[in-house]
């Protein structure tokens, strides 16, 4: 634990090197920061976070920079991290027009977070644990053709074409409309396990479509990393520490085009819907440690969640970062409520006017 002295030493050297992306020195912190000590104090409090592990510097003449350790104390100190008033109202008006598109709110949440925070953002689509049947429509294309339209949850639909065989042939729409009415009120609410589990027994064209629909679930509950929405890449990959090291922007560029980002920044523990903050070393994967990753889940829990992050060199500004991923994250769990009727669950009044009272009374998890 730092005095206080010190604390205010380091949080000083923290935020002008965010926002300057340059080696802090003893006489700026003199100069612009205000701390009203000597010189000679200042840079024995320098010496002391040195010697500590919370800055380093590049150079024997250069002034200091945060470590790892620095930016995990300074993000531990911060205080209630909430976007303006004028911010989050914006930000709601912008989803009440496209509050019915799941992908439309994807889009939208990484377009706004990288734009607001300056860094890559990387957005999931909610997935349930396992998909549940909702409905299914059986559609005729031809005598020996039709088209299957299988309705999960959480406005997931799959659409595939299913050839009748050669005994099959000629089967007429309403048959094919009383067969796919039988099936979703047998199969309604449940889970594929829950299917194969009920074991019905059927011929013919019902098997085929059976057989089909259960291939169609499996594949989906697989699909767990899906390609996610991702914005702002460039923000990142600008950043002043990252123009000269083609090694670390090339290796992101990597993991994007071969789709392993993802499953890069994702830690191995359960993300809870607090904000949790990952600084350089604390990452698991070793291709993220020149990084840190801001994230939290939104969505209904038991339902469907999904993933909110942050990509950016260490030197991000965190309360920013945070006070954003935050009031995303409540502003798509509240959509997803809507989704799934459940929005007296939620209060509306918080997302209009930025009263997050669960949420804000904790809203980092250290690694």
């Amino acid at each position: 634990m730092l005095s206080p002295r010190r604390e205010a030493v380091l949080r000083a050297i923290v935020e002008r090197y965010i926002t300057k992306a340059r080696p802090v020195s003893s006489q700026s912190l003199i100069d612009d920061c205000k701390l009203d000590v000597s010189s000679a104090t200042i840079r024995n409090e320098m010496a002391y976070l040195e010697e500590a592990g919370f800055t380093t510097h590049p150079h024997p003449s250069s002034g200091s920079i945060p470590r790892d350790r620095g930016y995990r104390y300074y993000v531990q100190s911060i205080g209630e991290a909430k976007l303006s008033v004028a911010e989050q109202l914006f930000i709601s008006h912008l989803f009440h027009q496209v509050e019915k598109e799941i992908e439309e709110w994807l889009n939208l949440a990484a377009t706004l977070i990288s734009q607001m925070v300056q860094n890559a953002a990387v957005v999931t689509k909610p997935k349930p644990g396992a998909y549940r049947f909702k409905h299914l429509e059986l559609i005729s294309l031809t005598e020996r053709m039709a088209l299957i339209i299988l309705v999960l949850d959480v406005a997931t639909v799959k659409e595939q074409r299913i050839y009748f065989e050669p005994q099959q042939v000629g089967i007429s729409q309403p048959q094919l409309t009383a067969l796919a009415s039988r099936l979703s009120t047998i199969y309604s609410g449940l889970t594929i396990s829950q299917i194969m589990t009920k074991g019905i027994q059927s011929v013919g064209i019902e098997r085929q479509v059976n057989d089909l629909l259960i291939k169609l679930m499996k594949v989906e509950d697989k699909e767990k990393l899906e390609e996610p929405y991702l914005d702002g890449l460039h923000f990142t990959l600008n950043q002043p520490e990252f123009t000269h090291d083609h090694r670390i922007t090339s290796t992101l560029m990597e993991l994007v085009e071969q789709r392993r980002l993802l499953s890069n920044i994702i830690p191995l523990e359960p993300v809870s819907d607090k904000v949790r903050v990952i600084i350089g070393e604390e990452s698991k994967a070793e291709t993220m440690r020149s990084y840190s990753i801001v994230l939290t889940r939104y969505g209904l829990p038991g339902e469907a969640t999904g993933l909110i992050s942050v990509i950016g060199p260490t030197r991000m500004p965190y309360a920013r970062t945070i006070a954003t991923v935050n009031y995303l994250a409540l502003v798509l769990s509240w959509l997803m409520a809507r989704l799934y009727g459940k929005e007296n669950q939620t209060n509306d009044a918080r997302i209009q006017y930025g009263v997050n009272t669960e949420k804000n009374n904790d809203q980092r998890e250290s690694h």
